[in-house]
């Protein structure tokens, strides 16, 4: 059994790595066409937790990835069919069973924030890191998720001059509820300061207030 094998029957996500092109070396790679460039000199320094599922509240399938790659099959389920015009991506999508999949460059922006602000700034797309979890507003997350998102936000945390953590109901509130009432920030503060933080500490990563 290998080290990544071993974590993962521990219920602890595999360690992530993401180069310095963006791309995590341990993600399933499903590059997206709904991308484009950041404005010149952009820190980024926020990361954004979505929750999705396609359709909603059914879980599996390649469903998400095909709407961020623009190939969804709208006839394989009525809800499709509304999302025909729609143009969207994430950089990352963490499955159930805690599995990496990433469809842009953490470098490149990626459009899954819309119209949204952030401490005063407005367009988030442009500084932000977005990050699904396949999930919905209604039930909980796994164990072996939230083990992923904290391995990620540590790997992240080491390439990017993070500063804060936001669900996407906080930077856009009057059009958008997740992460949900489900998401537990507490577990996932817990896991970001628990032992596998070594090395450049993410606790000092700032949450939302409201939660």
């Amino acid at each position: 059994m290998n080290m990544n094998e071993d974590a993962s029957s521990r219920g602890a996500a595999p360690d992530f790595d993401v180069a310095t092109d963006g791309w995590c070396r341990q993600a399933k790679r499903l590059p997206s066409p709904n991308c484009d460039a950041r404005p010149q000199a952009m820190a980024i320094d926020l990361l954004v937790i979505h929750n999705i599922s396609l359709p909603p509240g059914q879980f599996g399938g390649p469903f998400i990835g095909d709407l961020f790659g623009n190939c969804l099959d709208y006839a394989a389920h009525p809800y499709f069919d509304q999302l025909r015009s729609l143009r969207v991506s994430a950089h990352f999508l963490i499955r159930r069973d805690g599995a990496l999949l990433q469809f842009v460059s953490a470098n490149e922006r990626a459009w899954h924030a819309g119209a949204s602000c952030f401490d005063g700034r407005h367009a988030c797309n442009d500084f932000s890191i977005g990050v699904e979890l396949e999930g919905s507003d209604y039930e909980a997350f796994t164990p072996l998720q939230y083990a992923s998102l904290a391995e990620l936000t540590r790997a992240l945390y080491k390439r990017y001059p993070l500063t804060d953590v936001a669900g996407h109901q906080h930077i856009a509130p009057a059009r958008k509820t997740d992460p949900g009432p489900f998401f537990d920030w507490d577990q996932y503060r817990a896991l970001l300061a628990g032992p596998r933080n070594s090395t450049g500490s993410a606790t000092s990563l700032r949450f939302p207030e409201t939660v």
